[in-house]
C-alpha cells in the first residue's frame, strides 16, 4: 500500500452514516490495501455534536457546519448519507461544482435531480456513485453499468421496498389483513409511523426510476412512474392468488418495448414457481433479463446500517481509486439515448379481479358481455363466498391493453347487479 492518503468528508452520521464509520474502521487495513491508498475520514457533519451515537469518536471530527467540508482542497471525497432533497442536495452540487467526487444512498435526490447532477460531475469530471440507493446491500447499479453492460437490457424487476415484501410475507403466511400486519411492522421499526412512502409504493417507484435509467440509458425520473400501493390488498385477495397458484408481491417493473419503455410500480400476482416469489420477509431482490446474458437475479438486504454501509463503502473505494489512478469520472451517465416512454393505457398484462355481485341467474353473463364489448376476453371465473343474495366473483383475464380493462370496468360500475369492483391486479411472469 501506497503513502497516498484520500481524505473524505462524510455528511450525516445516522443510520447509515453510522455504518460507513464502523465498516471504514474496522477494515481500514483490509480497505487501504485494495484501493492502493489510506482512506481516512477527516470530517463529519452533523446536527449535534453533543449526541452520544455510540461511537468512539476523536472530538474534533464532528462539525455542523457544512462549509468546513465542501470548502476543504483537501477532502477528495464527499459522502452524503443525510437523505432527503434540502440540504443534501444543495451539499452534492456545491461539492460536484467544486470538483469534489461525491458517493450517495440518496434516491430520492437522485430520481428527481440526477439529470443535473450527472451532468455536473461530468461537466467536472469528477465521479458521482449510487450503489446504495437502490436495494441496500445488494449490487444492481454497477452491475447494469459495468457487469452487464454488453447486454441490451430486456426487463429489470424487483422487490425493493422491504417494508411491504415483509407486510406481504407476513399476511401470506399468517392469513392476517392489512391493518394487523401494518401495525406490527411499525412496531418492529420495519415500518415508518406514517408509511405512505412505502405503502402506496412511492419508494420503490423512486429506485425502479434509477434502475430503468441505467438498464435502457434514457434518462426516467420518479415522475414518470406509474404507481399504485398494497394498502387495497385484503386477506382475501391473498387467499385467492394463493388458491391460483400465485403469491401477491409489490414489484417495481421496467420493460423494453416495441412501442416504449414501461416504467410501472404495483402489486401484483406472480406465479409461485417464479424466483421472486420465494423472496420474503424484509429481503429484496432484482430480476434482470439481457439479450446475451440470459435470466439473472440478485438477492440480499435490501436495508439496514451495515448493508448499506456495505454498498456505501464500496463506492467510497472506487472514488478513491479513481483518484489513486487519475480517472475520476471514467464510467460517467450513460443515459445517452432518449427512448420513448409507452403510455400506461398501452400496456398489456393478464389481470385478477375480484367483484361482488348480486347472486342471480344472468348476472355472469351482464358481465361478459360487458369485457366482450372492449375486447377482455376471460380466462377464468370463480365465484367465491356467498352471503344472502350477494356473491364474490373473481376473474382472471387473459392479456389485455390497460385501457382496454379500465373502459370494461368503469362500465361494469354503473351495472346493478355490480355491488362493488372489491380490487384489480396485475398478473406478472406468467407465461
Amino acid at each position: 500500500m501506497s503513502e497516498r492518503v484520500i481524505k473524505i468528508g462524510l455528511l450525516g452520521l445516522g443510520t447509515v452514516g453510522g455504518g460507513v464509520y464502523r465498516v471504514l474502521q474496522g477494515n481500514r487495513e483490509l480497505i487501504g490495501r485494495k484501493v492502493g491508498a489510506r482512506i481516512e475520514i477527516k470530517r463529519i457533519l452533523v446536527r449535534d455534536v453533543s449526541r452520544d451515537r455510540g461511537l468512539s469518536l476523536p472530538a474534533d471530527l464532528l462539525t455542523t457546519d457544512p462549509e468546513v467540508i465542501l470548502g476543504d482542497p483537501a477532502i477528495e471525497i464527499v459522502v452524503e448519507v443525510m437523505g432527503g432533497t434540502g440540504a443534501a442536495l444543495d451539499h452534492v452540487r456545491t461539492a460536484l461544482s467544486r470538483g469534489k467526487s461525491v458517493v450517495t444512498a440518496n434516491k430520492d435526490m437522485l430520481a428527481v435531480y440526477g439529470k443535473e447532477l450527472f451532468a455536473l460531475a461530468q461537466e467536472k469530471g469528477t465521479d458521482l456513485l449510487f450503489e446504495a440507493s437502490v436495494a441496500g446491500g445488494i449490487p444492481i447499479i454497477r452491475v447494469l453499468k459495468q457487469c452487464l453492460a454488453a447486454n441490451r437490457i430486456e426487463m429489470v424487476m424487483g422487490i425493493l421496498n422491504g417494508t411491504t415484501n415483509y407486510m406481504l410475507s407476513k399476511m401470506t403466511a399468517e392469513g392476517r389483513d392489512f391493518q394487523d400486519v401494518l401495525r406490527e411492522a411499525q412496531e418492529l421499526g420495519y415500518a415508518e409511523a406514517d408509511p405512505t412512502n412505502d405503502v402506496e409504493g412511492y419508494d420503490a417507484a423512486r429506485k425502479t426510476a434509477i434502475l430503468a435509467s441505467i438498464a435502457f440509458n434514457t434518462r426516467i425520473s420518479f415522475q414518470d412512474v406509474y404507481v399504485e400501493g398494497i394498502s387495497s390488498i385484503s386477506a382475501e385477495d391473498i387467499t385467492y392468488a394463493t388458491e391460483l397458484g400465485y403469491v401477491i408481491k409489490l414489484l417495481g417493473i421496467a420493460k423494453d418495448t416495441p412501442e416504449g419503455i414501461e416504467v410501472r410500480t404495483h402489486p401484483v400476482l406472480l406465479p409461485q414457481a417464479h424466483p421472486l416469489a420465494t423472496v420474503t420477509d424484509s429481503f429484496n431482490a432484482v430480476y434482470v433479463r439481457g439479450d446475451a446474458v440470459g435470466e439473472t437475479m440478485f438477492y440480499g438486504r435490501g436495508a439496514g446500517a451495515l448493508p448499506t454501509a456495505s454498498a456505501v463503502t464500496a463506492d467510497i473505494m472506487d472514488a478513491a481509486r479513481n483518484i489513486v489512478h487519475r480517472v475520476p469520472g471514467i464510467i460517467s451517465c450513460t443515459c445517452f439515448e432518449e427512448r420513448p416512454l409507452k403510455e400506461m393505457g398501452r400496456v398489456r398484462s393478464k389481470n385478477y379481479l375480484r367483484l361482488k355481485v348480486i347472486d342471480r341467474p344472468g348476472v355472469l353473463a351482464q358481465i361478459a358481455r360487458v369485457f366482450g364489448d372492449h375486447q377482455v376476453s376471460l380466462a377464468a371465473v370463480t365465484q367465491k363466498d356467498t352471503e344472502g343474495e350477494k356473491a364474490e366473483l373473481v376473474l382472471i383475464t387473459h392479456e389485455v391493453a390497460e385501457r382496454n380493462l379500465r373502459d370494461s370496468l368503469a362500465e361494469l360500475e354503473q351495472l346493478a347487479v355490480v355491488e362493488k369492483i372489491c380490487n384489480v391486479l396485475r398478473v406478472e411472469g406468467d407465461g
